[in-house]
């Protein structure tokens, strides 16, 4: 039966096919493409169903490496992702977002990342490592913003420990249960929901929060002041 991954996307989109694809290359190629997705301006890459299926993978044998070994791997390609993504930001700015019309660098997408930069301070290095797109372009805006490198450094650390190797480890862990490995589509399109539900409880927070703070006569900020929050 042809695959739900493979019928919604690209075969090279579909983790499965791309981690048997790479054989014995499948953890390193994983690895270049943490990298890739998370700071070389390419955001539409199978990220975290990826992670989830490398633990699966390991799980069963088909790749045989510890587990420890590719939750390290993994976590230093995401974090030295975000760190040339950062030092990009911090050489180029956003003038590479121009051109509305553009398949992947649009301006729509620094804005995007700019708000969620202006609500959430730093930790939005954390939160969004778990939402597609965001992950990719908030270390540009973050390099553009003149962000503190120690503080960028800790909070992408962190962000990049909690989603490499947490995906990792659940893929490994729901990799023993039969029915996930059965059904791997099923279970990816269930992780892309799951990856939401930090941002889900995030909004649910900042909505209480709003309703429990009294307004003020003071004008809101320009969306274009958001990288003053990024050293708050």
């Amino acid at each position: 039966m042809l695959s739900l991954v493979a019928m919604l996307m690209p075969n090279w989109m579909d983790p499965e096919y791309l981690l048997n694809w790479l054989g014995d290359w499948a953890l390193w190629g994983t690895a270049a493409v943490v990298f890739i997705e998370c700071g070389l301006l390419f955001p539409i890459l199978p990220g975290d169903s990826l992670l989830f299926a490398v633990g699966l993978f390991i799980a069963h044998g088909t790749i045989d490496v510890p587990l420890w070994l590719a939750c390290v791997i993994l976590t230093v390609s995401a974090f030295l992702g975000n760190v040339s993504g950062y030092y990009i930001g911090r050489a180029l700015g956003t003038t590479l977002f121009k051109n509305p019309n553009a398949r992947f660098l649009k301006p729509k997408y620094i804005e995007q990342t700019h708000e969620f930069f202006e609500r959430y301070g730093p930790r939005a290095l954390v939160l969004a490592r778990f939402v597609p797109i965001v992950r990719t372009f908030i270390t540009i805006v973050a390099g553009a913003g003149q962000m503190d490198p120690r503080k960028f450094f800790l909070w992408t650390g962190i962000g990049a420990v909690l989603w490499a190797t947490g995906i990792t480890l659940l893929g490994h862990a729901l990799g023993r249960v039969k029915f996930i490995h059965d059904h791997l589509e099923s279970a990816l399109i269930l992780l892309v929901l799951i990856s939401l539900i930090p941002m889900l409880v995030e909004y649910l927070l900042a909505k209480r929060r709003a309703r429990n703070t009294p307004p003020s006569d003071t004008p809101a900020a320009p969306k274009h002041a958001a990288t003053n929050h990024l050293n708050d």
